[in-house]
Order: structure tokens, then sequence, then C-alpha cells
């Protein structure tokens, strides 16, 4: 997809005011993508465009509530906590219909966010395809990159994307979505694998404190970089 293309896809990211979500909505938004930011609560998300907007000195992002953003949207990033995670897809399924979902959640169980958790459905994004149906692709991905990261969209983010779907184009229109983020994206198999790329982060946010860094990620060895 280059740039022009990227300019007649509409991108909403729910829950979009959280650090991840905004910032992976900037890098989207200064790729050319229209990019729309959902909140439960319409005028946070605007209060957040703005805030964006204005350090961007541009007029890039546009806020509204999540029901009205993924009505819009080609393709929806969820970007919620696990705690949101069903109420925020109960209160869009009905304009999923047709679309990709992109589910970065991580089922962390607080206050133990350092310790592996397997919900009852195996992973997050498996709990979304069941209550979904097949009528929407869903692809897992994102999880295992820190917000500390993506926020400064001038960085570099030294961190493969694992992207996990049983859709090979809805897999492949994702990873198209992770290089406009600056990222590389690898296809790393099913939606059922997706239980233990969710499980790394957990592991990550361990080595980040036993370490004492910000953002440690993973890098897949062995795979020559494009051209």
């Amino acid at each position: 997809m280059g740039e022009t293309d990227s300019l007649m896809m509409t991108v909403a990211v729910l829950g979009g005011t959280g650090k991840e979500g905004s910032g992976l909505a900037v890098r989207w938004a200064l790729r050319g993508y229209r990019v729309l930011i959902g909140s439960r609560d319409a005028g946070k998300a605007m209060e957040k465009c703005v805030e964006l907007n204005s350090a961007l000195d541009g007029d890039y992002l546009s806020g509204t509530d999540n029901y009205s953003a993924a009505a819009e949207a080609d393709i929806v990033v969820l970007s919620v906590p696990y705690g949101a995670h069903r109420s925020t897809l109960e209160s869009v399924r009905d304009v999923l219909r047709g679309k990709v979902l992109v589910d970065l959640t991580v089922p962390l169980a607080p206050p133990d966010v350092r310790r592996v958790n397997v919900p009852e459905g195996k992973s997050a994004a498996l709990e979304a395809q069941a209550l979904l149906g097949d009528a929407v692709r869903v692809v897992a991905a994102f999880q295992n990159v820190s917000a500390e990261k993506i926020k400064d969209p001038s960085a570099e983010v030294d961190c493969d994307v694992l992207v996990c779907g049983d859709d090979a184009v809805a897999k492949a229109e994702v990873i198209r979505l992770v290089e406009a983020a600056g990222m590389r994206g690898l296809d790393a198999g099913s939606l059922a694998n997706a239980v233990a790329v969710e499980a790394l982060t957990p592991v990550l946010l361990y080595i980040n404190r036993a370490y004492k860094v910000k953002g440690a990620g993973i890098r897949i060895t062995g795979i020559e970089p494009e051209l």
C-alpha cells in the first residue's frame, strides 16, 4: 500500500486516548491515513485530538465516540485495558461486520501484571473472535510494543510486531499498518497463536523492572530485512 492508498483508508482507534492508542494514531495520521480516535466519552476523544493536533501543528486527527468511529472506519483498532475489552466490543459489534478488527489487548491481571494470565477464552483476541463471529476478521498485533517506544512519532522503534490471524488478506493489511507505524510486521500464524504473543507482554514487563529499562521489546532473528 502506497501513500496514495492510505489516503483512502480510515482507521479508528477505540480507546485511542491512551498512550499506545494515541501513539499509533499519530504515526498513522502522519503517513496519510485518515485516523479517528474513539472513546466512551466523545468529549474526551475530541480533547485528546486537540492536544495531539496542537503538538503536530496541523489538523491530523478527529475525535468522537467509539461507536461513531467504528462505524466510519475501514479498519478498527482496539486499544483498551482487558477489563474494558468485552464491553467495548459489545458496544460496537453491529458496526464491525465485514471489517478487520486489530486487537491490541493483553489479558493482564492487576496488580500482578508481570505474571502471565491466560483468560477463560485462552487469549483476548480469541475471545474477541468468539464474541464477534465470522463476519469480523480479528487480527492480533502490537501486544509486545511499549507505549514508551511509540509516543514520539520521530523515534525509531526497535521492535518486531507479531501478527496473528486466520485471514491472510486481513493479516497482510495489518502488516502494512505496522510498517506505516515504523515497525517490522511478521506473520506469526493463526489467531490461536495470539495466546503466546499476548503472554509475552507480562514477561517483557518483568524484564523492564528486573533490568531497570523502559520499553523492552522483541526481535526475531534469522529473517533478512526486505530491501
